[in-house]
């Protein structure tokens, strides 16, 4: 059987265990792995490549580094006369122009995780557990201008653990999105890709998250709120609130029994507790700014004032 040829875009290390499949896959040859520039990193700020292109080092597989690469014309060209049968993207950090998106016969795949046109966007991981959604999953588009909105060719789902945090979904989903390529392959083999144009009426985005939206509002939000944020947050970029003037990082919280007005605190024979809307969470695992992660009542032995929690 022939192989596809394939082109792979992506950056990091998200989209290695699909990359890694497509360069063992018996029925594909990866032609070419295209992704960002390398980038200063570390305390030394040395340049270091992304993971893609550390892979694709290791394994020998010709590779094309770029921060647009609608505009490289003469690679575009070596693509171009490449005859590849797709292009597969996932997690590139770059929008596709024409000539990107219609150079390979069948033309370029995006995989996205989430279940499309569900949280369209750069951060869909996180808002399913912003919203505490009880799944997600993984959904492959054949790739059109507008972002995340062509025709489904592709789609799994994937069940959501109550206490599950952003940093297990997205490992989870790494290893999912491969899963739902290999299926993809094998659909394109038999000749039974089926393309089904998304409902707009139902999209709903995921943007790019900031730091600031890490920051916790207890005055005005429910118990489950917070807690959803802190699960999404965890590891990137982390929830915060302040604790006598200080940034203090939390790291892990739970409902607690008794109830106290939202947004005050106090010191319940070492627990730290925080009031909410409709409750009260003990803030288990804490960080103080200057000091080691560690537990509330480690927190608490050093602190002999009143315990003030405010939002700035």
């Amino acid at each position: 059987m022939k192989k596809l040829r394939v082109a792979f875009c992506g950056t990091p290390d998200f989209s290695v265990p699909t990359l890694d499949l497509l360069v063992n896959h018996p029925h594909i040859e990866l032609c070419y792995v295209i992704s960002m520039p390398d980038r200063p990193a570390g305390r030394g700020m040395e340049l270091k490549s992304p993971e893609v292109i550390e892979y694709a080092k290791a394994k020998k597989i010709p590779y094309f580094q770029t921060e647009n690469i609608n505009k490289e014309t003469d690679f575009l060209k070596k693509l171009k006369i490449s005859e590849l049968d797709f292009v597969v993207v996932l997690a590139f950090a770059q929008f596709l122009g024409t000539e990107m998106l219609t150079l390979a016969k069948i033309g370029a795949f995006n995989i996205h995780t989430s279940i499309l046109p569900k949280y369209r966007g750069a951060a869909p991981i996180q808002y399913a557990l912003l919203n505490g959604d009880s799944e997600t999953g993984v959904s492959i588009q054949k790739m059109v201008k507008k972002m995340d909105a062509g025709d489904l060719v592709h789609f799994q789902t994937l069940k959501i653990s109550a206490t599950e945090n952003g940093g297990q979904l997205y490992t989870r989903l790494k290893y999912q999105a491969a899963l739902a390529m290999n299926d993809l392959i094998l659909k394109v083999l038999d000749n039974k890709v089926t393309y089904s144009p998304q409902d707009e009426s139902y999209v709903s985005f995921a943007p790019t998250l900031k730091k600031e939206d890490g920051l916790l509002k207890f005055s005005t939000k429910s118990t489950k709120e917070i807690l959803n944020l802190i699960r999404a947050l965890d590891p990137w970029p982390g929830t915060y609130c302040f604790l006598n003037g200080k940034r203090l990082k939390v790291l892990m919280a739970e409902n607690y029994h008794s109830k106290i007005p939202a947004g005050s605190a106090k010191n319940d024979m070492g627990s730290l507790i925080v009031g909410c809307l409709d409750g009260s969470l003990r803030l288990c695992e804490v960080q103080l700014e200057g000091k080691k992660a560690g537990s509330d009542k480690e927190l608490l032995n050093g602190i002999k004032t009143e315990i003030i929690i405010s939002e700035n």
